[in-house]
């Protein structure tokens, strides 16, 4: 085994020499980084000054806000302060700071959507019991649940990745990730391995078999209901299916690059699809749901002061 007991930093190779690039990239990271900020902040002062939206569906959102509000800060802070470094060397201790961050961010992401779906499924397909159900406890209950699920199961991926010992010290990446990470050691990765396969059926388990499973039931109850209904069925269920798709699609382009050379695609592909699901869900979400949700919509005009409450 190669000692490896001297590395104190890692290398993250994927800023290469941008030369005078760097400065516009610097320019258009800051802008995406304060709309991610304004965006996903008005909506959540808009939820919780606005006391029309305090019921499930409006505060599961703005869970959802707050989450992608810390997911963009683990990584925009650190790309715009790379983006302009001389240095790319990233310490272990941040480094590893920055995989809990982003991977929390993840995990919650989905468990924030599962428990959206099984939302709009008590709606659609309980409606009577709807307000007996999703009482403020259970609400409240379910947005604890997915942050502390999520730091838990995280919490044991770093503790188990702090006690390797490394090879090397190059990551071709903009930021951390475990799995890049554990590929540089040299000593024992196999309870790493164990848990990665454990953690990832707990996560499916927990997060997407109810998301299926809810969106199955919605269905069923659809097809014998009334055009009125699907219509309003369709009209609640579209922003979250197009959240998800969008969320899952960003988390799956960074598992397809880790497993397979992506050397063929360009530079800068390669950087987007890394980054996308940092950027463009917690763009999307916000302007997403201000725009199709009528009673967000109204709540930012009234707030804004830029029209009355219809």
């Amino acid at each position: 085994m190669e000692n490896s007991t001297h590395f104190k930093v890692f290398r993250l190779a994927a800023y290469g020499d941008i030369g005078q690039l760097k400065y516009f990239y610097f320019a258009v990271v800051t802008v995406l980084y304060f709309a991610i900020i304004l965006a996903n902040t008005l909506l959540i002062g808009v939820i919780c000054i606005e006391r029309s939206l305090h019921e499930p569906m409006y505060l599961f959102l703005c869970a959802l806000f707050v989450n992608q509000l810390y997911g963009s800060t683990g990584l925009f802070p650190a790309l715009m302060f790379y983006l302009l470094s001389d240095t790319n060397d990233i310490s272990l201790l941040y480094c590893y700071l920055q995989i809990y961050v982003l991977y929390t961010y993840g995990l919650t992401e989905f468990s924030n959507l599962s428990v959206m779906s099984y939302d709009r499924y008590i709606s659609i397909c309980y409606p009577l019991q709807y307000n007996n159900i999703m009482t403020p406890k259970i609400v409240l209950g379910l947005i604890l649940l997915s942050w502390l699920y999520s730091f838990f199961l995280n919490a044991i991926v770093i503790s188990l990745s702090l006690r390797l010992r490394f090879c090397g010290n190059v990551l071709d990446r903009l930021y951390c990730d475990n799995y890049s990470i554990v590929k540089l050691a040299c000593s024992n990765t196999m309870l790493n391995n164990i848990w990665g396969l454990v953690g990832t059926v707990l996560s499916f388990s927990c997060t997407i078999c109810p998301t299926i499973y809810s969106y199955v039931r919605i269905l069923q109850i659809c097809l014998k209901s009334s055009k009125e209904t699907k219509q309003k069925a369709f009209n609640t269920c579209m922003p979250h299916i197009a959240s998800l798709l969008n969320f899952s699609s960003g988390w799956l382009f960074v598992i397809l690059q880790g497993r397979y050379d992506t050397a063929h695609l360009p530079p800068i592909l390669r950087t987007i699809l890394l980054v996308y699901f940092l950027i463009c869900p917690p763009l999307f979400n916000p302007i997403m749901y201000g725009i199709r949700m009528a009673k967000i919509r109204q709540a930012c005009k009234k707030v804004l002061r830029l029209g009355p409450k219809t």
